[in-house]
């Protein structure tokens, strides 16, 4: 049998579960904010995220999830971002490299956890999203969070400060940069 050229690790459907998650923008003011959630069991500052449904996108989740654990509706926000993943303008055989598009409203990082020795892994799918529901009558209606979590919009800066681990950091730092590079 032939050696694959890759490390490869495959995993049958009951070794993984994908989540979803999106750094949710308040770009209503004259300073980007960003919502965090406190889960008071732990005292931890956390990004909405959650387990994506069978037969539900991505993209879908990520909304669905900010608006379940925040209270807030959102939409994904395009940004301008390098991926690996081709246009549908460009040809299927077309090279596997980098290339910047405008406009995505795609995963801006992939987290992969290990959960363990025989447990498989969670993949969690991040976007860049913004509160949604803005009228001439002021700010979107703030719906009832999950239970467990309490959401509070902070500036960037101290968001970032605020947030319980180091991973969440990198995630909303590249969403802030992400954002500053898109021109808003």
């Amino acid at each position: 049998m032939a050696a694959y050229m890759w490390k490869t690790t495959v995993y049958p459907s009951d070794l993984f579960v994908e989540s979803c998650g999106a750094i949710l923008f308040d770009l209503s003011g004259p300073t980007k904010k960003v919502c965090l959630l406190h889960y008071g069991a732990r005292d931890q500052w956390l990004l909405p995220k959650g387990r994506r449904n069978c037969n539900e996108t991505r993209q879908a989740a990520a909304v669905r999830e900010v608006r379940e654990e925040s209270g807030y509706a959102c939409v994904l926000k395009p940004v301008t971002m390098a991926t690996r993943a081709p246009s549908e303008l460009e040809a299927a055989n077309v090279r596997d490299a980098a290339r910047t598009y405008d406009g995505l409203t795609e995963p801006f990082m992939l987290e992969v956890r290990d959960l363990g020795e025989g447990n498989g892994v969670k993949l969690v799918w991040w976007f860049v999203a913004e509160l949604a529901g803005w009228d001439d009558d002021g700010p979107p209606a703030h719906g009832e969070a999950e239970a467990h979590f309490a959401p509070q919009f902070f500036e960037c800066e101290m968001a970032m400060k605020r947030l319980t681990f180091q991973k969440d950091r990198d995630v909303l730092r590249k969403a802030i940069d992400l954002a500053e590079s898109s021109g808003w």
